[in-house]
């Protein structure tokens, strides 16, 4: 009979005797969607209960926002707002996202580029853009092309520095390995130097579009009042604290999706980083 129960015992898989117990702290990085939902859940419960005992001129709630929001798009103001904002929006950071990557390639890979280019980035990069935007609407008026100039003008330098911190951070050894194989220039740039600065140049991206979306709304402001920074200011002029949060809300979201949006598209291409860690 105990022969019989050893046999049996010894026959289990091995999985079924060994139990995984993660900790609470495990369990939470294992399910990081779950946490941001309930992060959020919280915080609109919170925000519900304390702007429903607020005066609404100063502070409005979640659900107030939804029925504006409604009531916005039925009307086709969010539409045309949003529209209006993201099309310069959308100019401006491929201006800068181009050139942006550019200068700082330029920068990274020559020291003479570096000390022309250097002082001017780092003078402007130091300049509160809102002095700047008197200047910009002389010369680029109060339609589209002065927005995006605002925007370019906030988004090209986290760019323009990341790529350069990137492009210098190059391993020594990963150089040498291009040259040993007789790597031409193009190959040296594009399958060493661009791929091992990528992760710069993708986060100098996320903090391009962040700082983009505050020059469009800036630039709106500004300028024509139109757009997304239209409605905010129209809505906070005359007290509709509900719909003016309609509109803060979905630049909000905005940023949230395109720094998504960035962080899978490097995730894609970075996928290699995974195989060499």
């Amino acid at each position: 009979m105990a022969e019989e129960t050893i046999i049996r015992a010894a026959a289990k898989p091995a999985s079924s005797a060994i139990e995984v117990r993660l900790t609470p702290r495990e369990m939470l990085e294992a399910y990081p969607n779950l946490v941001r939902s309930i992060s959020v859940a919280f915080f609109l419960c919170f925000w519900e209960v304390v702007g429903r005992r607020m005066d609404p001129i100063f502070m409005t709630y979640p659900t107030a926002v939804l029925r504006a929001s409604v009531e916005l798009t039925e009307s086709g103001e969010l539409a045309n707002g949003m529209i209006i904002s993201f099309i310069p929006f959308l100019i401006g950071m491929t201006i800068s996202i181009v050139f942006g990557i550019a200068i700082g390639l330029a920068m990274g890979l020559s020291r003479v580029v570096e000390y022309v280019v250097d002082p001017f980035v780092n003078a402007l990069n130091a300049v509160p853009r809102v002095a700047l935007v008197p200047l910009i609407i002389l010369w680029f008026g109060l339609g589209t092309s002065a927005k995006v100039a605002i925007v370019v003008s906030i988004a090209i330098f986290p760019i323009i520095i990341s790529t350069f911190a990137g492009v210098r951070d190059v391993r020594d050894n990963l150089l040498d390995i291009g040259r040993v194989y007789s790597a031409s220039p193009a190959q040296m740039l594009f399958k060493i130097v661009l791929k091992s600065a990528t992760p710069f140049i993708m986060t100098g991206i996320r903090l391009g579009l962040g700082l983009g979306i505050i020059g469009i709304i800036v630039a709106e402001f500004f300028t024509a009042v139109t757009g997304l920074g239209g409605l905010i200011v129209e809505y906070g002029n005359t007290f509709q604290t509900s719909k003016m949060f309609v509109a803060i809300v979905v630049v909000g979201l905005a940023g949230v999706l395109m720094s998504g949006a960035v962080m899978a598209i490097e995730r894609r291409w970075m996928a290699w980083r995974v195989s060499e860690r």
